[in-house]
């Protein structure tokens, strides 16, 4: 009788672990066209919308429609280093657009669809981007700001045709479906994320065509993917999540994703879509979590699900304790950011510890260090880094783009400094204090108060703002704004209504404050800074 084959410890994944060493790699080549090669057939994606459509498509199907369009790119004088921004849905075209430019070396820069006009210019003029593809639905505030945007030469539609616009269906058709890729190098640019500071506008987060290789520790280790999963990620494209969980990691190892296409989440929907299709794996934000523990879990069988996991903002105990008890799995936390890959979970192979960020990630020398790049003892507060010498792990950003002093400021002797604080136990475990720096982390959404404020000053009745971040049970955080109204102006209820619509529609809706207080003055330091903690404490 063969014994059960005993699971290696977390000790024993760690110590043999070892990052693949590459000069060259291309994602597009060496897994998509790996996995149509030596599974033609094997599925890729399962897709559905609201409206009862279902597609699927197999690695070989993308793997040729990102040929096809890689031709069209080129055909439309983009070249290799040029920058693309996207700004799609959960539209198939998607998956099939990244790889393209992938394979053509050409730079992705994705945002979310809730990006506005002014978002848009600001993307494109400081990226230098030289095309944009969107769909119908966004393409007309491309159209607001095309003459604001001298770098923008080209600009695609997936759901077109649209006039001023390359239909992309239509081009990608009629597109020869053979293209050498470019050989990149592993340290070439290939992403160029947009995420939010404490001050300025949002940074240019570059990822080099290694970054897809750190993924291995986010799908093999925490995601905990099989050859046979179907993965379900519900995430926003416009974010790095959907780098790691829609796209890189599963199909670095050769598993299907799940994709739902809905204009809005609705929770209920959700766990029905779990019971009705063969997902076996999944990630979500812990506020789709938190809206999942209010609702009547006992109706729903969970059958087929074996594994999830949530990643954006601590997810808190009691919520992963209602979900336990109503499917039988623990939600495992993750932890990492834009600028890296996974760092820390509650792996598979260590035991849960309800409240804790879990161990460091495979390949990850991650600890918490003083203000003078020392590892602290257990229990004490200092900041989370990651060790980079001799050489960084694979999956950590290569700059911030056209700012040498934030990305210097990012490092401390020989760590990467996340921006996170925290403390370590006895056993390694990680604990989550607090933010290093005044950015809000709301239902998964990162939010600069700079971005908020500079809004809110743009309206006439508001004299001085100041923003920060309110707890709330469902969203993890909320954001506050403390407003000083101008001479003229009465601090009216209408009035904070007017300021909440006011922000939606000058910048992306997630930003916009979900509570306003009128203030006679803001409390302020010596030299004229905010006092932000002060704010906060007043709830």
């Amino acid at each position: 009788m063969n014994k059960a084959k005993k699971k290696p410890s977390y000790e024993d994944i760690c110590s043999a672990f070892k990052w693949p060493e590459r000069e060259h790699y291309n994602f597009a080549t060496d897994a998509v066209d790996h996995w149509a090669e030596v599974y033609p057939n094997k599925r890729a994606m399962l897709w559905i919308d609201d409206d009862g459509a279902r597609e699927e498509r197999t690695f070989q199907d993308i793997s040729i429609a990102s040929k096809k369009f890689a031709n069209v790119l080129r055909q439309n004088g983009i070249k290799r280093g040029d920058v693309v921004l996207i700004i799609l849905s959960r539209q198939i075209a998607w998956w099939e657009i990244k790889t393209a430019c992938l394979r053509a070396g050409v730079v992705i820069s994705p945002g979310t669809t809730q990006l506005s006009p002014k978002d848009i210019a600001y993307r494109i003029h400081v990226a230098k981007a030289v095309a944009i593809v969107t769909d119908i639905a966004n393409a007309h505030k491309v159209d607001e700001i095309t003459d604001q945007c001298t770098t923008l030469k080209t600009k695609f539609v997936v759901d077109g045709p649209r006039e001023g616009w390359v239909d992309y269906q239509s081009a990608t058709d009629e597109a020869d479906a053979n293209f050498e890729a470019v050989n990149t190098h592993v340290n070439d640019e290939a992403l160029c994320y947009f995420t939010s500071g404490t001050t300025g506008f949002p940074k240019m987060t570059v990822h080099t065509h290694g970054y897809p290789m750190g993924h291995e520790t986010t799908a093999r280790f925490w995601l905990d993917l099989k050859d046979d999963d179907l993965h379900w990620n519900i995430s926003d494209t416009g974010w790095a999540k959907a780098a790691w969980s829609s796209y890189f990691g599963p199909w670095l190892l050769g598993v299907a994703v799940f994709v739902h296409h809905s204009s809005q989440f609705n929770a209920e929907r959700t766990l029905t879509i779990l019971d009705s299709y063969p997902i076996t794996t999944m990630c979500g934000a812990p506020t789709i979590y938190r809206l999942f523990a209010q609702l009547d879990l006992s109706q729903y069988k969970f059958e087929k699900l074996r594994h999830c996991v949530a990643a954006g903002e601590p997810l808190n105990p009691e919520v992963i304790e209602v979900w336990k008890k109503a499917t039988g799995l623990t939600v495992r936390d993750g932890y990492g950011q834009t600028e890296t890959v996974i760092l820390c979970a509650n792996f598979g192979s260590v035991p849960v510890r309800f409240g804790s960020m879990g161990k460091p990630a495979p390949g990850i020398n991650l600890d918490v260090i003083d203000d003078n790049g020392n590892p602290l003892p257990p229990h004490e507060e200092g900041d989370i880094a990651v060790y980079v010498k001799p050489t960084p792990p694979l999956g950590l950003f290569k700059e911030y783009k056209n700012d040498a002093k934030r990305t210097t400021a990012s490092f401390r002797g020989d760590w990467y400094l996340t921006g996170d604080r925290a403390y370590k136990d006895e056993d390694g475990y990680f604990w989550f204090v607090s933010r290093s720096d005044d950015v809000i982390l709301s239902a998964g959404y990162r939010i600069g108060p700079f971005e908020v404020e500079s809004a809110l000053l743009q309206h006439a009745a508001v004299a001085e703002s100041a923003v920060v971040a309110k707890a709330h049970d469902v969203r993890g955080d909320i954001v506050k704004a403390f407003v000083v109204i101008a001479e003229g102006y009465d601090a009216t209820e209408d009035l904070k209504t007017e300021l909440q619509n006011f922000v939606k529609s000058t910048t992306a809706p997630y930003k916009y404050p979900r509570e306003i207080e009128f203030i006679s003055e803001l409390p302020k330091t010596i030299s004229g800074k905010i006092r932000r903690i002060d704010l906060r404490a007043r709830g």
